[in-house]
């Protein structure tokens, strides 16, 4: 299970999620749901792609607007609009809440369901190969996992764990792990030496303090800049950040906050946008990792060509809480079923990345 570093996913299914996660006789699930409206600010260059996502939004029944620059300074006087062309607005369905309740409540039904959860480390795996012979007339070794080896902690010892099925959904570490089964290892220029392009983007979360920014009306703002806040709580806090440009991506070594990063990247751009904020203080920070797919920052869904019982759900690029649930859903399906059921993900699958078809999303955040 994936989940996002600040929470700012749109959810539309809080009502039901009791009769979804809740577990009887324990306390409700309570995600600390905060229902506000994303504003999504776009200049003149992006301005057309914003009004093609309204329109899909629209047609799939998304209650959203569009603003002038003008409409926006009416609902939102902290907001300077200077270089804006053109806003995005929810007017309903939409907030923030806590990822980690909902990946504990996620962990906490499976339990009561008769999951049996372990953690350790995967060292390697058992595999038998067959090979097959493409229609270029490759030799390719296709393989069944036949156990996982995992190393629990504090122990020198390993369990082997026999298995039908494997679910790779290692985040920013899925790529790795098919490595241990020689996946992208292979010649460059043949079917074995595609790798799964997933990789970790360490990604910094800021908690600022300004006493005189923004009241409770404040929507989850995201500034063309890539400069993203939203509230964060009733005390002046909100949370902010912004992703490095490709060649400025932190070293993935640790999870230490570079402090000078929101001085030199994040401040500006958020001071400009929302003037009050130029007195502000950072009161404490946190780093994370994407499980960034270098390929199309798209999610990885279903089984390996080369790995007959590995499937994956990977390379949500910081989008795994929002897909999660119908991401567990479609693997479920596609492991039961043989072939999606409840929507047709098909089109994330690792045919897009053999065939070099990337599929490349839009106002990305």
């Amino acid at each position: 299970i994936y989940f996002c570093l600040c929470g700012r996913c749109r959810i539309n299914s809080v009502l039901s999620l009791q009769d979804h996660l809740g577990v009887l006789n324990e306390e409700p699930v309570d995600l600390q749901f905060n229902h506000s409206g994303y504003l999504f600010l776009a200049n003149e260059k992006v301005a057309h792609i914003m009004e093609e996502n309204y329109n899909t939004q629209r047609l799939a029944g998304a209650k959203v607007s569009l603003l002038s620059p003008t409409q926006v300074k009416e609902m939102f006087p902290w907001i300077n609009t200077e270089g804006v062309a053109l806003a995005s607005y929810g007017l309903e369905n939409e907030g923030w809440f806590d990822p980690w309740t909902l990946l504990n409540a996620f962990k906490r039904k499976a339990i009561s369901m008769g999951v049996t959860q372990f953690c350790g480390e995967v060292t390697g795996f058992k595999t038998l190969t067959n090979i097959m012979t493409t229609v270029d007339d490759e030799k390719v070794g296709v393989q069944r996992i036949k156990s996982v080896k995992v190393q629990m902690p504090n122990s020198l010892q390993y369990q082997l764990v026999d298995c039908a099925v494997v679910v790779n959904a290692a985040g920013a570490f899925s790529g790795k792990l098919a490595e241990m089964l020689g996946i992208g290892l292979g010649p460059k220029d043949s079917f074995s030496g595609i790798p799964v392009p997933v990789e970790p983007r360490k990604r910094y979360v800021y908690v600022v303090h300004c006493p005189d920014g923004p009241g409770l009306d404040t929507p989850f703002l995201i500034d063309y800049s890539g400069v993203y806040f939203r509230r964060e709580g009733l005390g002046g806090n909100y949370i902010t950040g912004v992703s490095p440009e490709e060649v400025e991506e932190p070293d993935t070594s640790d999870l230490e906050v570079d402090h000078q990063f929101f001085q030199d990247k994040v401040w500006p751009k958020l001071a400009n946008r929302v003037p009050a904020f130029e007195k502000l203080k950072v009161s404490s920070a946190w780093a994370g990792f994407y499980d960034y797919n270098t390929f199309d920052q798209n999610g990885i869904i279903g089984m390996h060509p080369l790995i007959n019982n590995m499937y994956f759900a990977t390379g949500f690029s910081g989008h795994g809480l929002q897909h999660s649930p119908a991401v567990g859903r479609a693997v479920a399906e596609l492991i039961l079923d043989g072939n999606f059921k409840t929507l047709d993900l098909s089109n994330f699958g690792f045919k897009r990345i053999v065939e070099e078809e990337p599929m490349l999303e839009r106002n990305i955040v």
